[in-house]
């Protein structure tokens, strides 16, 4: 047996949840205990926060893109609309990032970059399929829309509470 495999078997059969120091099973299907109304139910709960965890550092990422495009669309062409449009990008996901930081206000950081990303979609589609070029607008497009997808699943792994009835 290689070490590694002896290390994985080592492990104890349960994890502390970090906001509740309650220990949870490891799987993510864990079956509940019987009780009167309920008999052998499969319960499904996700404790990974995954998603929650990459929304501000994609929130940045997004924000600096933003940035770095207006600046280099006005830097060769002189467009004062990319400028206007990379600073107010790059200002709404940074205040996204802020808020992304607090448990309190986590909800209304990844509201915020959702709808940012939301708004720079259809500019960005709508600039495709008037100029049917790939690059910038396209590309854009692409970047925009996972963008989009990051918030929206943040959002939603946020509103949902921990534990859900059984399916």
């Amino acid at each position: 047996m290689s070490t590694l495999s002896a290390a994985f078997l080592t492990l104890p059969p349960t994890v502390t949840h970090p906001k509740t120091s309650r220990f949870r099973p490891s799987p993510s299907l864990s079956s509940r205990p019987k009780s009167k109304n309920r008999t052998g139910s499969l319960w499904l709960r996700c404790d990974a926060q995954l998603v929650a965890d990459v929304a501000p550092v994609a929130s940045a990422a997004y924000g600096t893109l933003l940035l770095g495009g207006g600046l280099f669309a006005y830097a060769r062409s002189g467009s004062k609309g990319s400028i206007l449009g990379g600073l107010s990008g790059a200002a709404s996901m940074a205040a996204a990032y802020y808020l992304m930081q607090s448990p309190e206000t986590k909800q209304a950081g990844d509201a915020i970059a959702f709808g940012s990303a939301f708004l720079f979609s259809s500019v960005f589609g709508i600039r495709l399929a008037s100029t049917r070029k790939f690059i910038p607008s396209g590309l854009l497009l692409l970047i925009s829309v996972g963008a989009l997808t990051v918030f929206y699943s943040a959002y939603v792994q946020d509103k949902i509470p921990q534990d859900i009835g059984p399916i």
